[in-house]
């Protein structure tokens, strides 16, 4: 990030980043917040050329964030909404005032962004979806009966991450050996998720795996399931996120893997960019290394594509724990000492 510095003394104004909300995932206020400060210092802004701001969940709050930032003199907004209504709204604005707007993490369908900053959701989908398989096979599930968990059907990332999974478990639907026996309406709010689940798994009884798309989502599953007596390595359950309960999970034996989004090189991308933006330079090609279709507007979005990994408990060590996505102390509690120490993973 020092090598932007020159950019820092070129550009002028301020980069505005407005995060949604601390419920759809923890990561923003343990993440991406102080990545995102600490990439745009290195870069060479002060603390006064900047702001991070979280909308806490206000689709108004969001939107009064990014108005008044630009009447602050912010030249480029990077902008995380979780209502695409806002996000267009929020885009216009900017435009109507010659403010360049970076989608973060998740694309504003509809909207008048100059860039898109993520991972490449589609494959979190399959990571998502092959990590169930993986796990039904090695756990001995041999013929899943799954309750298909999905993520808000407003949301677009939910919408790719589905694209995904359901395009590595509907060909084993299709051919009879899995069976698909709920797939509730979707939510990020953990206890409608739980309630949700919890209401399919009574309808069918049989159920013995569930696709959930984060960790979130699944620790008030995995809690339910301990409480009714399931086991350790017998009834399947996915993530994403890599938050310190699913990877707890993971060494328990009650979650298969998580999808693993390292999150500062989301934030290190999505800081230069904003750095290039502000000074009035092209960004390079090394660094926007796709598009992205916008399907409402039908426009292709330049991108900036990052990969997830599929984190277990074989894996851990060499991923979350070499990033320090979290440490070996948060994560080896007396409680997992001993799967910790099975798993490579010492405090």
């Amino acid at each position: 990030m020092a090598a932007l510095k020159p950019l820092a003394a070129k550009g002028s104004g301020k980069i505005a980043v407005i995060l949604p909300d601390t419920v759809t995932s923890a990561r923003y206020t343990e993440f991406d917040a102080p990545y995102l400060t600490k990439a745009l210092t290195a870069a060479g802004l002060t603390a006064s050329q900047f702001t991070v701001q979280n909308a806490q969940g206000s689709d108004a709050t969001q939107l009064t964030d990014a108005q008044s930032a630009i009447s602050g003199g912010a030249k480029v907004i990077v902008v995380d909404p979780l209502d695409k209504g806002v996000g267009a709204k929020i885009e216009n604005y900017a435009k109507q005032h010659n403010v360049q707007v970076i989608d973060y993490d998740r694309l504003t369908l509809g909207g008048t962004r100059a860039y898109y900053v993520s991972f490449d959701n589609v494959k979190v989908g399959e990571l998502i979806g092959n990590g169930l398989v993986s796990c039904a096979k090695a756990w001995g599930v041999k013929k899943p009966n799954v309750i298909e968990m999905k993520g808000d059907p407003t949301d677009n990332n939910a919408t790719l991450f589905a694209q995904g999974y359901d395009s590595v478990l509907n060909p084993l639907f299709k051919s009879g050996g899995w069976t698909k026996v709920a797939e509730p309406a979707g939510t990020w709010d953990p206890p409608t998720a739980a309630t949700e689940f919890t209401q399919a798994f009574t309808a069918h009884s049989n159920a013995n795996a569930a696709l959930v798309p984060n960790d979130e989502n699944g620790a008030p599953i995995i809690t339910y399931l301990k409480n009714h007596n399931v086991k350790p390595k017998s009834f399947p359950v996915t993530g994403q996120d890599a938050t310190l309960v699913g990877l707890q999970n993971i060494l328990s034996g009650y979650q298969c893997g998580t999808a693993y989004k390292p999150i500062y090189l989301e934030a290190q991308a999505a800081a230069a960019l904003a750095m290039y933006l502000r000074a009035g330079v092209k960004p390079p090609a090394g660094l926007v290394n796709g598009t992205t279709t916008d399907t409402t507007s039908n426009v292709k979005v330049p991108s900036v594509l990052l990969k997830p990994e599929w984190v277990t408990s074989a894996n851990m060590n060499s991923t979350v724990i070499a990033d320090q996505f979290v440490t070996a102390k948060q994560l080896c509690t007396a409680k997992f000492a001993a799967a910790c120490k099975a798993a490579g993973i010492t405090s």
